[in-house]
């Protein structure tokens, strides 16, 4: 990998100033401040730049709530947000806001180049209207019947139920999230950019290598049905920036919010004499990447690099989507104590070591993480605790002890620190292309030996021995050198860890560093440096979650006097909660029945689904079964497995799903669909 410096600008999406960072938010923040840390290490120019997204319904609502203004609360919202981000050590050159004049600036000037350039207009819409508030609502705070499946209570765009997506205008029974009143239709003059005059350059774009490949296969969907203008305003009241030349008119926050992105660095940049112009000019030779969750695609791989082609600025060098979040193989759920806030972690758990699980997991795939609370610990305490740290925590001791403090002056085996040198590309590679686990697995694999070369050797046994001495010295000096190259490795990943071992080393570890090794060097007394998982410390952060949002604390004198003895294996979140009971007589209405899987297929579009075809012995059913994570459809057909035969049909965005097929695991791969025994054939009841 060529190593010729680089100018290179980073940006995370803008965590939304009207909520706390929680474990979903940090995935990303985390993940970005790894490239950086690293791509710095590496010699090279790496600006990283962030904001709080101040701008919006949902923050002037908040405002109000709170009988504050909404610059009070976003200021309160925005240094909350910075310093949860500097505990995980995720530093940022300029964490701002959007609501700066920088990006007041900004926005208007490009605004200005795309309407001179003839890429806005204007038209009269019909917008559903609050007469109770007197004002537009957002799709988001309208709630209603949905327009195709008929489930009531569903958002005024989409419906969880059956994955409809639809105007608002056709939500059935509408009501106003804010007030409750009945919303009116009302005309109003909106102003459009032009999305469709950017069609070819996007297309181009999107296979030009700055996307994923599977993200730039699903946006090809957009095009198949046809790019549409892009509604850019928003009526008065509205906390953001007035559109120039329209009164009572103001940009959409997701207008400003990717300019926010320019502001935050053009602030900077006034503040330490750097050339902005240098990084966003179409003709830059600087790199421009943005890490953001897929949730969000559309706005950075669509929206904002048309509005940049049109004002005439530089589009993005890459755009790196990934996953979401998931806790214990389901979605971060507030009721069971998992959605999580980075305080309320903070408040019992070492930083790094979520650093550490995330950078274990990611890859540069768009796969959601999951966070399973058992295999973080047993992560952490086995890979950091007892192997990186481990090495050091055997050897030094006898340097400090027996040898004045001060490493060997011999290199007992060059052949074993030449193998770790060498790693140094591999995993500088999987660094760059965001693989961390591989790089990870690569760094894990290396301390393995470190370890075995320690157990091989025995210092605890030799140093008894008066003749093996210098060959104690040596063989713990040289443990010290592969923990340090190790640290070197890991030092993107846990800088609060490098930090440390850098005192202890009396040493300054830079990339390079690994390709020389200490010898006759002095070092400083070891201290511990991180320790285990301790599981009681995950449930009080579940049982936090949990009363943060307002829900009774748990008696703990009566829990301890009513529970029972735990079992030695596993712990309290190995199992999920029992949910409310249900009579015999409703559960014996359910048709458990045999089916043989006749094919199984993928389907375009969704993360988690397999659609299968269901023999019930001549009858015949279509099911989407959320497995993919678990099963190939290869490994599906011809299986026989069990299925709820009785169950309404549910309209889905990708057909019509006829029944259930019933499967068990904690998620993610170890999901197991239910196989009955030999003898059973298609269509027999489960008793």
């Amino acid at each position: 990998m060529s190593n010729t410096p680089r100018k290179i600008l980073v940006t995370s999406a803008l965590p939304y100033a009207n909520g706390s960072i929680h474990l979903g938010h940090l995935l990303e923040h985390i993940q970005t401040d790894i490239w950086t840390r690293f791509q710095r290490m590496r010699g090279h120019q790496c600006f990283s730049v962030c904001a709080d997204d101040a701008h919006g319904t949902p923050v002037m609502l908040k405002a109000q709530e709170l009988g504050i203004t909404p610059e009070q609360m976003v200021e309160q919202t925005r240094a909350e947000h910075h310093q949860d981000l500097l505990d995980f050590h995720v530093v940022y050159d300029n964490y701002y806001v959007t609501h700066s004049e920088e990006n007041k600036q900004l926005c208007e000037e490009i605004y200005t180049r795309l309407n001179n350039a003839g890429y806005i207009s204007k038209r009269t819409i019909n917008q559903l209207f609050d007469p109770e508030k007197n004002m537009f609502l957002p799709d988001r705070f309208i709630k209603g019947t949905c327009p195709s499946c008929g489930a009531e209570d569903q958002n005024g765009d989409s419906c969880d139920v059956c994955s409809s997506t639809y105007s608002p205008t056709e939500v059935i029974n509408p009501r106003s999230v804010v007030s409750g009143a009945t919303p009116i239709l009302k005309d109003s003059e909106h102003y459009f950019f032009d999305l469709p005059k950017f069609e070819a350059m996007l297309k181009d774009w999107l296979v030009s290598g700055a996307l994923q490949e599977e993200i730039a296969n699903k946006l090809q969907e957009w095009f198949e049905a046809g790019l549409q203008q892009w509604d850019i305003s928003r009526d008065a009241p509205y906390f953001g920036f007035e559109i120039p030349g329209a009164p009572n008119k103001f940009f959409y926050v997701w207008v400003d919010a990717p300019v926010g992105y320019m502001a935050s660095f053009k602030n900077y940049c006034n503040q330490h004499d750097i050339d902005f112009d240098s990084f966003w000019n179409a003709d830059s030779d600087a790199e421009l990447y943005h890490f953001i969750g897929k949730d969000i695609t559309y706005f950075h791989c669509l929206f904002w690099p048309a509005i940049l082609e049109g004002a005439g600025l530089r589009k993005p060098t890459g755009v790196n989507v990934h996953g979401f979040v998931t806790v214990n193989g389901a979605k971060m759920s507030k009721s069971s104590g998992t959605f999580i806030k980075g305080r309320t972690y903070l408040n019992h758990l070492n930083p790094e070591y979520l650093r550490y699980y995330f950078a274990s997991k990611l890859s540069d795939g768009v796969t959601d993480i999951d966070l399973s609370f058992e295999d973080f610990a047993q992560k952490v305490n086995s890979d950091l605790v007892g192997k990186v740290v481990n090495i050091a925590s055997r050897c030094a001791g006898f340097i400090t002890k027996r040898f004045d403090g001060k490493l060997s002056s011999n290199i007992i085996d060059p052949e074993l620190v030449a193998e770790f040198q060498q790693a140094s590309e591999t995993v500088a590679t999987h660094f760059e292309k965001r693989q961390y686990n591989r790089a990870i697995r690569e760094i894990m694999a290396l301390a393995d030996k470190a370890n075995q070369f320690i157990d091989t050797q025995a210092p605890w046994v030799t140093i008894k021995e008066e003749s093996k001495q210098q060959l104690t010295h040596d063989v713990c000096s040289l443990g010290i050198n592969l923990f340090r190259i190790l640290v070197v490795y890991l030092k993107p990943v846990l800088p609060k860890l490098a930090e440390q071992s850098e005192a202890f080393l009396n040493d300054s570890l830079e990339w390079q560093s690994a390709q020389n090794v200490l010898t006759n060097h002095e070092i400083n007394k070891f201290k511990a440096l991180m320790q285990r998982v301790d599981m009681d410390k995950i449930n009080a952060i579940i049982e936090d979650s949990k009363e943060s949002l307002g829900e009774p604390k748990k008696d703990k004198a009566k829990e301890k006097s009513t529970k029972k003895s735990p079992k030695k294996s596993g712990t309290p979140l190995e199992q999920d909660p029992i949910g409310e009971t249900v009579s015999f007589d409703d559960f014996a209405k359910v048709d458990l029945r045999i089916a043989k899987i006749a094919k199984a297929e993928h389907v375009e579009g969704a993360d988690k689904l397999l659609k299968l075809q269901l023999d019930l012995g001549g009858d015949t059913k279509q099911v989407f079964a959320g497995i993919k994570s678990a099963y190939q459809p290869e490994q599906l057909e011809g299986k026989l497995t069990v299925m709820v035969a009785n169950l309404a049909p549910r309209k889905m965005r990708f057909g019509l799903s006829e029944g259930m097929v019933l499967a068990a695991g904690p998620g993610g791969d170890e999901l197991w669909i239910l196989e009955p025994h030999e003898g059973a054939q298609p269509g027999m009841k489960v008793k």
